[in-house]
């Protein structure tokens, strides 16, 4: 029997997926099953589940006929008590719930296998995108060496109206709100919190170290103003925002996320709308490509089903979606890693001032008192230095993007 934690957009929508394809649900998990209780602090008279709804978690920890609870409550707290709780009793759980398997993934895995159940989250990354059991199962075999990726509809939907219909940041913002793609506070969306927390996941999977996300060096797409959008198709480029992890020969680990002008040529740069995509590349496949709508009520819920599924035909735990504890120490800082660089600069004589500075670089834009350019590749400690170069020369840096290519 299974239980449900949370009756939100998710949680609801686990009750209708569930309901609508019930026998089919049942003939993959292999065993009967339904969903004996849903635990929220709301009353939701009227509903057509009215009796399976609970306001104690003890009554799902005591009764020996739940084996997996599906938890979509989000945040940090209760759910990091009541899966901790879940778990310790040998119910698996599966979830959705993206800032507790960045923030406490390792314990909780640590806490399944000690007690052989399982905590699965395919969709805590890209909703219906299957992404985390192909990365742990499918691509096994593999090195894998880097996971690039668009990780949030909201943002990437900002971009495109950005770029197709020269749009104003905050005029897209508005409407993607308008229509429901952004929370009345989209703080964690535009200022790249929610893509952080999905980056670290995958990377933690990949990896086999829990990466945190006070590690990893975030910019959000906030100040992309309409120039740049404009400058960078001038340059072949979309402006999209990335989440990158890649392994260093040394075995540390370069992870951000943040704004990238990316080359036309680089599948990466099609995805638009609310579309999600992410990239795994490996010493086998080179590389493969995921793609779909990253959210939404049933494409999550689709997910957490799935996972459910999973937890029901297994009786002990799933060692190959694991992870180590860590401290983080083997991320490498941001001032240390290298990349192209996009600015758009203003100033008189800028360009004479940025080849004295840059050397090489191409100009997309050289008239004064606005230029733009990309520099070849850099250290971003060194970046920093250019800047302050150029503010001693009276020349004011008004964008600055790293730039990726194929």
């Amino acid at each position: 029997m299974l239980a449900v934690m949370g009756y939100g957009t998710v949680g609801s929508g686990i009750l209708e997926l569930f309901y609508k394809n019930k026998e089919n649900i049942i003939k993959k998990a292999g065993k009967d099953t339904d969903i004996k209780y849903i635990l929220d602090i709301r009353e939701f008279p009227g509903s057509p589940y009215e009796d399976k709804f609970i306001k104690d978690i003890s009554v799902i920890l005591e009764d020996p006929e739940i084996t997996a609870v599906a938890e979509c409550m989000g945040g940090l707290q209760p759910a990091y008590s009541f899966v901790k709780a879940c778990l310790e009793k040998g119910k698996s759980v599966c979830t959705s719930n993206k800032e507790l398997v960045a923030a406490k993934g390792a314990q909780l895995l640590k806490i399944a296998k000690e007690n052989k159940c399982n905590f699965f989250f395919e969709a805590s990354v890209g909703g219906a995108i299957p992404v985390i059991r192909p990365l742990h199962r499918c691509l096994a075999a593999n090195e894998i060496t880097e996971i690039t990726g668009i990780l949030n509809g909201t943002t990437n939907y900002i971009l495109t109206k950005m770029f197709n219909e020269n749009m104003t940041f905050g005029s897209a913002l508005e409407l993607a709100q308008n229509l429901g793609y952004a929370e009345k506070d989209p703080t964690d969306d535009i200022d790249g919190s929610d893509a952080c927390r999905k980056i670290c996941i995958l990377a933690s999977l990949a990896f086999g170290r829990h990466v945190y996300p006070d590690t990893v060096y975030v910019k959000g797409i906030r100040g992309i103003d309409r120039e740049d959008i404009k400058l960078a198709a001038e340059a072949n480029c979309h402006i999209k925002l990335i989440a990158q992890a890649k392994k260093l020969n040394g075995g540390q680990l370069e992870i951000s996320v943040q704004p990238r002008l990316i080359g036309y040529d680089n599948p990466m740069s099609q995805v638009s709308g609310v579309f999600n995509a992410v990239t795994v590349f490996g010493d086998a496949i080179d590389r493969v490509m995921f793609y779909g709508k990253g959210a939404g009520k049933l494409p999550t819920a689709s997910a957490v089903i799935a996972d459910l599924i999973e937890a029901v035909k297994h009786d002990r735990t799933v060692f190959s979606q694991d992870w180590d504890d860590t401290d983080g120490s083997f991320t490498v800082p941001y001032s240390e890693t290298f990349a192209e660089m996009y600015y758009r600069v203003h100033g008189n004589s800028a360009a004479e001032t940025v080849r004295n500075i840059f050397g090489s670089v191409r100009f997309i834009k050289e008239n004064s008192p606005e230029t733009a350019f990309i520099t070849d590749q850099i250290r971003m400690s060194d970046a920093q230095l250019y800047k302050e170069r150029l503010a001693e020369r009276g020349i004011e840096v008004r964008a600055e993007y790293a730039v990726t290519g194929s």
